[in-house]
């Protein structure tokens, strides 16, 4: 489901990919069998295109990644976490409007 400006993250890749990132990191958890998170997607797509090269998207299943899925306590999907120099600084649980992510980046990058 990743696309050129989206990377897939995995248990065995998450701290290399995501923590150690120069760049903020905003991570979709998802599985294939949730719809709100379909109807987020095309937002993070949008947003991957808008944010290229200022912020790197991944995505995580979280069926097949369920220590990381653990470790930063995922109770409902979609849930978009994003991380700075390492740490997770932003939260958002739901399907949200493309404003409301937008807005949340847009602190991160400019705390």
């Amino acid at each position: 489901m990743a696309t050129a400006l989206i990377s897939e993250v995995n248990d065995s890749n998450f701290e290399q990919v995501v923590l150690k990132s120069e760049r903020p990191v905003v991570v979709d958890f998802w599985a294939p069998w949730c719809q709100p998170c379909r109807i987020i997607a095309p937002i993070v797509e949008e947003l991957a295109q808008e944010y290229d090269g200022k912020v790197l998207f991944a995505k995580l299943n979280t069926d097949d990644n369920m220590q990381t899925t653990m470790r930063f306590g995922i109770r409902g999907i979609p849930t978009l976490l994003i991380f700075k120099d390492g740490r997770e600084v932003g939260r958002i649980v739901g399907a949200r409007p493309k404003r409301d992510v937008k807005n949340e980046i847009e602190r991160v990058l400019t705390a």
